[in-house]
């Protein structure tokens, strides 16, 4: 038997963070949301998104759920009634999402890959699922990531503002998806390292390697390839990207923005105009 028709044969094990980082979170605040992962996106919580898009998938063995706090599950029916016939197992989260993280994969077996996702990654489908779990167990890498091209997300969702890494190949979108080998749960002990600074790509660069690459990064001579063998250096885990087809896959709702634009792709209507409101003073 070949090594991809092994790989058919194994199954993930989903684990998806779903606590607020902030008390006054943005999309709670504008949805009166209990929390942020039970904001309606197109008329279902975000959360109950995810649920489906991985239950959907034959590759997703087991979905565990790291928040939100036990005292908000019943502000969510359809969440609670998963967690309570087991279809779903809950965790309390942590202080910061790498120990969220890090306590979940502890509840898992520790020769089971291991999916991770967002609560707020409301455009999930089956097929993103699908296919980044078929692509990630065909590469030949200790943890994968899900990214999508700067040009494939402006030709599809023009002006949308997007956290992008630009790198001499070109620009990069996270899509909030990644995959860890036995091998590569290391990556995540790193990651509480560097957390916090996902949104300024080029502090998160400078705190993992010296002023040259910092450079290298900022004048656009840094490769992705150079990153990701960097990151295997510092780390000790093989990274390897996988390119997503669908641009949608590179949005989470993190802004009130980002949620009228979830709002328009599911409904196929225009983006409508957000006026941020000014502060009282």
């Amino acid at each position: 038997m070949s090594n991809q028709q092994e790989t058919t044969h194994q199954k993930f094990a989903a684990l998806v963070l779903a606590a607020d980082r902030t008390t006054n979170d943005p999309i709670t605040l504008h949805t009166g949301a209990a929390c942020k992962a039970f904001a309606p996106v197109g008329g279902t919580p975000m959360i109950i998104r995810v649920l489906d898009s991985l239950a959907a998938s034959n590759l997703v063995d087991s979905i565990v759920l790291c928040g939100p706090p036990r005292s908000r599950l019943d502000d969510c029916p359809p969440l609670k009634r998963r967690i309570e016939s087991g279809e779903v197992k809950w965790l309390p989260n942590m202080d910061t999402p790498g120990r969220s993280a890090e306590q979940g994969l502890h509840h898992l077996p520790d020769d089971m890959p291991v999916l991770l996702t967002t609560a707020d990654h409301a455009l999930l489908t089956p097929h993103i699922v699908q296919n980044f779990l078929t692509e990630s167990l065909i590469t030949d890498s200790d943890a994968t990531v899900g990214i999508v091209t700067e040009k494939q997300m402006a030709a599809s969702f023009p002006g949308s503002k997007r956290t992008v890494f630009r790198l001499r190949d070109g620009g990069f979108c996270g899509c909030n998806l990644f995959t860890f080998k036995p091998g590569g749960r290391a990556l995540v002990t790193f990651w509480q390292q560097v957390e916090g600074m996902r949104k300024k790509p080029w502090r998160l660069i400078s705190q993992i390697v010296g002023p040259d690459i910092v450079l290298s990064y900022l004048f656009g001579r840094l490769s992705l390839e150079k990153a990701l063998n960097i990151l295997a250096a510092k780390s000790g885990v093989r990274v390897k990207t996988v390119l997503l087809p669908e641009a949608r896959a590179g949005i989470d709702v993190d802004k009130v923005e980002d949620l009228l634009l979830a709002e328009s792709i599911l409904n196929k209507a225009p983006v409508p105009f957000y006026k941020r409101r000014k502060p009282l003073n």
